[in-house]
């Protein structure tokens, strides 16, 4: 963005680095130093629903940003995208309140 000086896709590149990349990585780590129960139903269902989440709302957020999509049209589909985003947070708070218990 800096050699081209076109910084239409700002918002996608910040949602992707911190959404795809630092929350991914911090759910990495939690499951890695905290939580041993990775191939449960619930951390696949987690860990799916973050990257599927992800998927839609990056590739939204560039078809928006890039001007290729109107808004009306693609709004619903980033609705749902940050729903499954946000659901996936909740998952993981549920893992961390059913490993709190089991110990």
């Amino acid at each position: 963005m800096a050699a081209s000086k076109n910084h239409g896709q700002l918002v996608t590149h910040a949602h992707i680095l911190l959404l795809g990349f630092v929350v991914s990585f911090i759910y990495a780590l939690c499951h890695k130093l905290w939580l041993h129960n990775g191939t449960s139903t619930l951390a696949l269902i987690q860990f799916y629903l973050h990257q599927i989440g992800i998927l839609l709302l990056t590739a939204g957020l560039f078809l928006l940003y890039g001007q290729l999509i109107n808004p009306e049209t693609i709004d619903p589909l980033l609705a749902l995208a940050s729903i499954s985003v946000f659901i996936s947070l909740i998952l993981m708070l549920l893992l961390f309140i059913k490993q709190s218990v089991r110990t």
